[in-house]
Formats: structure tokens, C-alpha cells, sequence
């Protein structure tokens, strides 16, 4: 038994064995662009196409037949007469290909099963050829040439009943040519070239006519356009021009306005600043007056109670003596204390003047803006009130200031009169040794031009600066009793008999 079942499973396994190999074998599969014909078990034949399939060895086959497209060229081989008797060769390009369809595949497994495809080119051609010399002959050569569609759609519906029963299929028919041995086709052309021509000469000619009258209706509205463009500009220029001038009128109009106001406000005050410092200084010369008057009569208190005293007799010497030193403490005490309110008064003035000229300040920004005419008599009337006020200051002075003016202002005109002689850098002198001449009458020029100076200061003020000059001399003091006291405040005192006069500063 064991050697049964072994046997059987022998037998088993070979058995398998043999069916992987049958089918192995037997098993085919077909691409898209091939059809398989199996045949040989059953009476009709079996076409697989893009598909697997089981045929069975030894007693099916297996053949192939290529379903891809054949290009065939046709061209007649010689002439054909058209149907009005015009001798043309056709040259046509088809493409066919084996048909899918079952009746008409196993038709094709029966023409060409095992064919190369040159043959099945070949036998295609034929007939397409035929076909095209039956169409050519029922078809006039005109309506082929204008036509060839027409041409290719007959020829492919007489052709395919004739490849169908061959098994094929007609995928496209297309005509490459039709040709003439005496240029027919050539000539056909000729009146359509001609009437296209002219068609399209006057088509031209319409075209530039069109194009020149829409050139000179354009030039005509730019030209328009241009002239209407420069002329907005030109009244756009004028305009700006204008306001530019009404602009530049406005402009110069206020800045007169604000020069005139600025010459009234400056004139206002330098008018306030001359009559201030006038007024100051017409309260200092004032002040300065009284003070050297004060002076004067108190040294002419003491000189006289010197006098007195020296007049007494002796046993009033030492009484007299203490009074008037007693006196003079008092006088001391009394010149500080009116040298301290003299300083009060002029620190009160000078604060009056400050606040004048403030309120003066004021009132002449307050002023500006006024008319120019106003401006020009107000200048006026300022110039008119400090002339007058010179002349009230002017009017105060008395000889003695006057004549101390005149002595401060020597040293100056000293200097002028000597002024050309140092411009000198050479002198050559012709001359003997005369004192007269030379050099004694170049530098006697000075003493004779201030004696000439003097002199008309004297007629003109009545002052004798000479006399001033001289108080100090024997002959002033003795003969005509001149006598000078100090240099800030002169003092002349003359002789009664000969115009006494007191020159005070």
C-alpha cells in the first residue's frame, strides 16, 4: 500500500507538472496593433486582438496579421481622359489598414495571412488606381481642379466595397496633384489670375485712395488740434503774464508801504532820540551852571570874609578865625548835601528821560503806516522843534562857555594850521642869512595864522582868548587887574575903568 500511494502521488504531480506546461505553452497574448488567429480545434477560426487567450498545443495554431496603417502612394501610370477629353495624370496619397471588424479580419486572415506588407501594398494600390481612372473619366477636368475633395470623396466610395471584400479599410484619400501635358490646368488659371489681379488692383487703389483721404482728414484734425492747442497756449501765456504783473504790482505796492513805514518809524526815532539827548543835555548844562555858580559865590563869600577879617583888628583874629571855620564846615556840609540831592535829581532826570523815550517809542509804532506826506511833515516839523531846541541850548550859553568851547577846540585848530607843514617831507631854501627869510618865515606861519584866529574870534563872539591866555601875567593882574580862577570855571575880573566883565563856565 505505501508503494500505491506513493505511485499515485508520483502520478499526481506529473500530472500537475504536465497542465503547467500545457498551459504554459498554450497561453498567448495579443498587442493592440496585432491580431491573433487561432485555429485548427474548431471548425472556425478564433481572432484575439489586445487581449490573453489559451490555445491548445499540437493541435491549434497560432498566426498573425499586423493591423497598423499602410501608406500607399497612387499615382496613374499613364494619362486618363477627363470626361470632356483632357488627357491628366492623377497623384494621390491613401492610407489603409486591415479592418477590425470579425467578417472583415477573417476575410483579410484569408488574402493575406502571412503576407509581408509590400504585397498587401501592392494589391491596394491596384485597385485604388483603377478606381481613380473610373472617377477621372466621369469627372470633367475643371470641376476636379476646383474640386479635389469631391475628386477623393467619389474615388474612396468606389473603392472601399472593392478592398472590404479584400478585408481593408480606407482611413484617408488625398489628392496631390492633377498634371497636363499641355497646361490645361496652367491655362485655367490665366482669366482667374487675371480677375483676381484686377480685383485686387482696384481693391488697392480703392485702399490708397481710402488710406490718403483718412491721411488728410487726420493731418486736418492734428493740424486743427495744433492750431487750437497753440492758441489755448498763447491765452494761457497772456493770461500768467498778466497775473504775473498784477502779482509783481501787488509785491512792489506793499513793500513801498513797508519802506515808508519803516523811514516814519526811523524817523520817528531818531526824532525822539535827538530831542532826548537834547533835553539831557540841556539839564546837565544846567545843573553844571547852578553848581559853578554855587562855587563861585562861595569862594567870593570867602575871599570877602578873608578881607574883612585881615581889616579887623587882631582881638577879633582868633574869634573870626573859628567862626569862619565854623562857617566853612557849614558850607562843606551844605555843598555835599546839595551835591548828593544835585545827583538824586539827575538820577530822577535821566529815569524821566528813559521813560520818555519809551513812551515816544510807543507812540511811534503806534504812527507807522501813516501816509507819506504825513511822514515828510512830521520829519519836518522834528527837524524845526530840535533846531529850535539847539537854538533855546544854544541861546543859554553864556560867554564863559563859549569861551571854554573855544579853548577845547585850539588844540584842533592848532593842529589843522600845522597840518601842511608835516605833508612837507623836503624843503629847499634860497636865501642869505636874513632872519626874514628861510626858515624863521616857514615856521613863523603858525604863530601869525592863530594871532589871525584869535582876532576873529574876538569880533565874532567879543571874547579876547589872548587876554584869557594871559591872566596869569604880570600885566594882567597889575595894570589891568585880570584874574583867572581854575580851568573847568574861568573867572575874569577887569579893571573898573577899562569895561569890567566876568566870563564864567
Amino acid at each position: 500500500m505505501p508503494g500505491f500511494t506513493s505511485g499515485v502521488v508520483i502520478a499526481v504531480v506529473v500530472l500537475v507538472v504536465l497542465l503547467i506546461l500545457f498551459f504554459l505553452i498554450g497561453y498567448v497574448k495579443a498587442p493592440p496593433d496585432m491580431a491573433y488567429i487561432i485555429s485548427g480545434f474548431k471548425k472556425k477560426s478564433k481572432v484575439v486582438i489586445g487581449r490573453a487567450s489559451i490555445r491548445i498545443p499540437f493541435f491549434e495554431r497560432l498566426d498573425k496579421l499586423n493591423l497598423r496603417l499602410i501608406s500607399i502612394d497612387v499615382k496613374t501610370s499613364s494619362a486618363v481622359p477627363t470626361s470632356d477629353y483632357i488627357n491628366i495624370n492623377v497623384d494621390a496619397t491613401v492610407n489603409v489598414k486591415i479592418s477590425n471588424e470579425p467578417d472583415k479580419l477573417r476575410l483579410a486572415a484569408e488574402n493575406f495571412l502571412n503576407k509581408p506588407t509590400e504585397y498587401i501594398s501592392s494589391v491596394a494600390r491596384e485597385v485604388l488606381e483603377g478606381n481613380v481612372r473610373e472617377i477621372v473619366g466621369k469627372m470633367k477636368l475643371e470641376e476636379m481642379v476646383s474640386d479635389r475633395q469631391k475628386f477623393a470623396n467619389l474615388v474612396k466610395e468606389n473603392a472601399e466595397p472593392d478592398l472590404a471584400a479584400m478585408g481593408l479599410d480606407i482611413i484617408s484619400f488625398n489628392v496631390q496633384n492633377f498634371v497636363d501635358g499641355n497646361e490645361v490646368i496652367e491655362n485655367l488659371g490665366i482669366d482667374n489670375i487675371v480677375k483676381i489681379k484686377k480685383a485686387a488692383a482696384i481693391a488697392r487703389a480703392e485702399s490708397e485712395r481710402d488710406i490718403k483721404v483718412a491721411q488728410a482728414a487726420a493731418d486736418k484734425e492734428s493740424n486743427d488740434a495744433a492750431v487750437a492747442a497753440q492758441t489755448e497756449i498763447a491765452k494761457k501765456q497772456n493770461e500768467l503774464a498778466i497775473k504775473k504783473s498784477e502779482l509783481m504790482m501787488d509785491a512792489d505796492t506793499k513793500r513801498a508801504m513797508a519802506d515808508a513805514a519803516y523811514e516814519i518809524q526811523k524817523e520817528e526815532q531818531r526824532k525822539t532820540i535827538e530831542i532826548t539827548t537834547a533835553n539831557a543835555n540841556i539839564a546837565k548844562q544846567e545843573r553844571e551852571i547852578e553848581l559853578k555858580q554855587k562855587e563861585v559865590s562861595v569862594r567870593e563869600q570867602a575871599l570877602e570874609a578873608e578881607v574883612k577879617k585881615q581889616a579887623e583888628a587882631d582881638k577879633y583874629a582868633a574869634q573870626q578865625r573859628s567862626d569862619a571855620a565854623l562857617y566853612q564846615r557849614q558850607k562843606e556840609a551844605e555843598a555835599k548835601q546839595f551835591e548828593a540831592q544835585r545827583q538824586a535829581e539827575a538820577r530822577k532826570a535821566q529815569a524821566e528821560a528813559e521813560r520818555y523815550a519809551k513812551e515816544q517809542e510807543a507812540a511811534g509804532i503806534r504812527a507807522v503806516g501813516e501816509a507819506e506826506a504825513a511822514a515828510i511833515q512830521a520829519k519836518g516839523i522834528a527837524e524845526a522843534e530840535a533846531m529850535e531846541k539847539k537854538a533855546e541850548a544854544y541861546a543859554k550859553y553864556n560867554k564863559a562857555a563859549v569861551a571854554e568851547m573855544m579853548i577845547k577846540v585850539l588844540p584842533d585848530i592848532a593842529a589843522k594850521v600845522a597840518e601842511p607843514l608835516g605833508q612837507i617831507e623836503k624843503i629847499t631854501i634860497i636865501g642869505g642869512g636874513d632872519s626874514a627869510n628861510g626858515v624863521n618865515q616857514v615856521a613863523d606861519n603858525v604863530p601869525v595864522v592863530m594871532a589871525k584866529v584869535f582876532e576873529s574870534m574876538k569880533q565874532t563872539t567879543g571874547i579876547d582868548l589872548a587876554e584869557i591866555i594871559n591872566a596869569d601875567s604880570y600885566d594882567a593882574k597889575v595894570n589891568r587887574n585880570i584874574n583867572v580862577t581854575g580851568l573847568e570855571g574861568v573867572t575874569v575880573v577887569t579893571n573898573p575903568s577899562k569895561d569890567n566883565s566876568n566870563v564864567e563856565e
